[in-house]
């Protein structure tokens, strides 16, 4: 009797600190949004996922429910036809290929400009490191987009480019579509990601290891080479393994960049676009698992190999103090050339897709400017060929605007709840900081952001054929409930950060004059970190509204958010649609992030300065 009322006292002793109620509460939310949709994948991918695929699979005593290892054998090893190869390792290892070029002309194009804005006396820095990041707060697709409306030509029957237009020029169709096109696209997209994470480190590193390199007459290249280099190496490999990462796992620049119509040999189909084609069969829904779950493995296996080594080159790290005085580099007479030809390239990435957007939207016929028009705007008309009664003018599209407010309510209620709980677990993780039930709670909120956008909404469709969950099957709730959990990440770590920051001290005084809990957090701790807590409402808002590879599984049709239809539209070669859907897409993020910026006060770009 004694024990019970002991154990009891404990339990209340421990519930009456709210700290201890919102870990235990999040610790069961994140196992059940979390581990439970991961384990049903898992399982999913060892069992037989419907009729269709036990008729796909042809073995006797085989029927939906049955436990199986055929997907994971089928999609690995089969010779028959080549299907291993041509499902899964050709596509696999295209994908390793593209991420690897992609990391190479991030890391060269982003690298070299942050050395000019951090280490040289380059004039127009503020403008070029302002415009340098729109690539990246743009949606991913957007470059690919902008790739193909520029060298696109008629030779290879794909309308008219910029460049055709402008100059005559037709370049290759392995230059348009393809491998080589889909690498470029996201080295260009990730540039400005190492550029951040190295001006971040250039910036702050300390001069006087330079200036002493200067002194004992070691020449520039020396001192780049011995000096800068090893320095700035922990944030090159991290560039190096996290845009690989995502490059690997993308879906939305293969999708754009693949023709299948021109059927040339340029038909490139990346590992996530295989990915979808297997679940959307309905016969290899197994297989499609498989694949999500190899990527989750190859980008978790990645991030943990960069925390490992971000982790043991510590002896990298300077610590001493920084110079008063940066030592910039004299460009001398070159000094102008230079920052003409920046201008023009940052400008041409950062700024010419809005503009070739805004023109493909607007022309008939693709670089004909007699064939201009407003009809893909404003007309009521049914696009024709289309097969779709409701494809019209974007907006006059009762379609587009329905997807667009479906769009804009999905990212407030997902910015809403990826935000409040960012909040609540970052103030759990604050407070019991050490324990382990915090650390838990921290982990599990983080492991979504390690998750690849695809894999994860394979995941939840997983989840969504299991018996007792089919009613989440293509509802709104699904998808609210994907972007929640996928977007928390952003949330948790902004309110845990915040939250550290704040002294213990501040709460105890509230809680010596009997303020209670909520009143806390609403009229003492929200206020004095406002700023920190509204960005994390705003990042899953903009990230949510721009986002298209977590969704493309979960969509009920291509009617359903902003992002499907400009797929639809794309998919069905109606370019002027899409590319106008998409202008409005950029225009209305970009006005998002400079809300960000005036509310916040933060802005990506001051990480390096200029």
């Amino acid at each position: 009797m004694r024990n019970k009322k002991t154990l009891g006292n404990s339990l209340r002793a421990y519930f009456s600190k709210p700290a201890n109620v919102i870990t235990v509460i999040f610790l069961i939310v994140l196992l059940l949004t979390v581990v439970l949709p991961l384990s049903t994948l898992l399982i999913g991918s060892f069992k037989v996922n419907g009729n269709q695929e036990a008729i796909w699979i042809d073995q006797d005593g085989v029927e939906d429910g049955s436990w199986t290892f055929h997907h994971w054998i089928e999609l690995l090893t089969s010779k028959e036809y080549n299907y291993a190869s041509t499902k899964f390792w050709a596509p696999l290892g295209g994908s390793a290929l593209m991420a690897a070029l992609a990391c190479v002309v991030a890391v060269l194009f982003g690298g070299v400009v942050a050395w000019f804005i951090t280490r040289s006396d380059l004039p127009a820095k503020k403008f070029i490191s302002t415009v340098f990041v729109f690539p990246y707060i743009m949606p991913s697709w957007s470059m690919a987009m902008f790739w193909e409306n520029f060298f696109k030509n008629t030779e290879i029957n794909a309308g008219m480019g910029i460049l055709q237009s402008v100059t005559g020029i037709c370049v290759p169709e392995s230059m348009v579509y393809g491998l080589v096109p889909c690498a470029m696209s996201l080295g260009l997209h990730y540039a400005p990601f190492a550029y951040i994470l190295i001006g971040g480190i250039l910036r702050n590193m300390d001069a006087n290891l330079e200036e002493a390199a200067t002194v004992l007459k070691a020449s520039r290249f020396k001192i780049l080479y011995k000096v800068t280099l090893p320095i700035v190496l922990p944030a090159l490999v991290s560039t190096v393994l996290l845009v690989f990462s995502s490059s690997i796992s993308s879906f939305t620049v293969p999708f754009f960049l693949n023709k299948s119509s021109i059927n040339s040999g340029n038909n490139f189909v990346s590992i996530s676009v295989q990915m979808r084609n297997l679940i959307n069969t309905g016969f290899t829904k197994g297989q499609g698992y498989v694949v999500a779950i190899v990527l989750m493995m190859f980008s978790i296996g990645i991030l943990t190999l960069n925390n490992w080594f971000t982790g043991k080159r510590k002896s990298f790290t300077t610590v001493t103090g920084k110079s008063g005085q940066v030592s910039l580099v004299k460009l001398g007479k070159a000094r102008k050339v230079i920052a003409v030809i920046l201008v023009i390239i940052v400008a041409f990435f950062a700024i010419m897709p809005l503009a070739s957007f805004a023109m493909e939207s607007l022309l008939e016929v693709p670089g004909d400017w007699s064939s201009f028009t407003l009809r893909y705007w404003l007309s009521r008309e049914v696009f024709e060929g289309s097969n779709k009664g409701d494809t019209i003018g974007i907006l006059m599209s009762p379609t587009m605007w329905k997807a667009m407010g479906r769009s804009l309510l999905l990212s407030v209620l997902v910015s809403l709840v990826a935000g409040s709980f960012g909040i609540l677990i970052g103030y759990a993780v604050a407070r019991k900081r050490g324990s382990k039930a915090a650390t838990l709670v921290s982990d599990l909120a983080f492991l979504p952001y390690l998750i690849p956008s695809m894999s994860f909404g394979a995941v939840y469709l997983a989840l969504s054929y299991t018996k007792g969950f089919t009613w989440l099957d293509g509802s709104f709730i699904l998808l609210l409930l994907v972007g929640s959990i996928k977007f928390m990440p952003f949330a948790s770590r902004t309110g845990t950060s915040a939250m550290l920051q704040l002294s213990g001290e501040i709460e105890e005084a509230a809680i010596v004059i009997g303020v209670p809990w909520w009143k806390r957090m609403t009229r003492v701790l929200f206020p004095i970190q406002k700023s920190s807590f509204i960005s994390g409402y705003l990042l899953p808002f903009i990230s949510c509204m721009r986002e298209m590879s977590l969704f493309v599984l979960l969509a009920a049709s291509y009617t359903t958010l902003v992002t499907t239809v400009l797929q639809e539209y794309s998919r069905t070669g109606l370019n002027q649609a899409s590319n106008a859907i998409n202008l409005l897409i950029i225009i209305f993020v970009l006005v998002i992030q400079f809300a960000v910026n005036k509310l916040t006060g933060a802005s990506i770009d001051k990480g390096v300065g200029g």
